[in-house]
């Protein structure tokens, strides 16, 4: 119970960004806020935003806070940025005049000024999601590596390294991903060397603990695995992986070892933003 009040009391941060004065958004934020008596909300109003500048400094503000960006902006470009930043620094964005200006579009059959396709834009980051889940769908476990060079992001490991959950996890948020499983004594795809190396993660953790993962696996799967869990086995598999990581030294490597899926992501999304 402590848990759960700590939680409903938790201050949420939300940023209302504007063109104008940011009145609209902000009273349509205490409207929708009326449904949400328990929670304890701090916004912050930006605005006279007009340049691409201008929104990067409020990003970095919503992203040092944990926050959201409520925004009515009216520019095709910096709704654009918006989307995408938030997509990167993995927080949520949502746009109040965007859908209200598709609708009119549609209805009066005319669009607004200098903002041809703007009901495209619009629907980007559902058809940007919806694209993302359905290839990495068909690019799990090493599927169609001719096509690699079109994922956002792959991630190398050995079985077990939490790549097919992770990269399901990162689709849903918009992020092509595309995993390649790494076998003892069988070389990884050529085309992997091919691909930028800021998009390429290498995931490891320690032969105990994936010992531990495969044996529950093992035990599940009746013991048909062979030396599949044997520390042994698993141990020389992981150096084998190294080997291959370190063959490029520009690739990033991270330690999944006892961290949840989210705490994964936002490291690899940390250093995404670095590169």
């Amino acid at each position: 119970m402590l848990i759960l009040w700590k939680l409903t009391t938790m201050r949420q941060h939300v940023f209302i960004v504007s063109d104008g004065t940011g009145r609209t958004a902000k009273q349509s934020l205490k409207a929708a806020l009326v449904q949400f008596e328990s929670t304890k909300v701090q916004y912050y109003v930006r605005p006279n935003v007009r340049s691409e500048h201008q929104i990067l400094e409020i990003i970095a503000e919503v992203h040092k806070i944990k926050g959201l960006i409520i925004h009515t902006l009216v520019s095709k470009k910096l709704r654009h940025l918006i989307l995408e930043q938030g997509r990167l620094y993995d927080f949520p964005t949502i746009d109040l005049m965007g859908p209200l200006l598709a609708q009119l579009s549609n209805h009066f059959e005319n669009t607004p000024t200098e903002k041809p396709g703007i009901f495209n834009t619009i629907n980007k980051a559902y058809f940007q999601r919806i694209e993302a889940i359905e290839y990495t769908l068909r690019h799990d476990d090493g599927q169609r590596v001719e096509e690699l060079n079109k994922a956002n992001i792959v991630l190398l490991g050995v079985s077990r390294t939490f790549k097919t959950p992770l990269s399901f996890y990162m689709a849903n948020k918009g992020w092509r991903v595309a995993n390649v499983p790494i076998i003892l004594g069988i070389p990884i795809p050529d085309i992997v060397y091919e691909i930028p190396s800021e998009r390429v993660f290498c995931l490891t953790t320690t032969s105990n603990r994936l010992a531990v993962l495969r044996q529950a696996r093992d035990k599940h799967l009746g013991g048909l695995t062979g030396n599949y869990s044997y520390p042994s086995y698993v141990k020389e598999e992981l150096n084998y992986a190294l080997g291959i990581f370190r063959t490029h030294p520009n690739w990033s490597i991270v330690n999944v070892t006892n961290k949840p899926i989210e705490e994964i992501s936002s490291e690899i999304l940390s250093t995404l933003r670095k590169k």
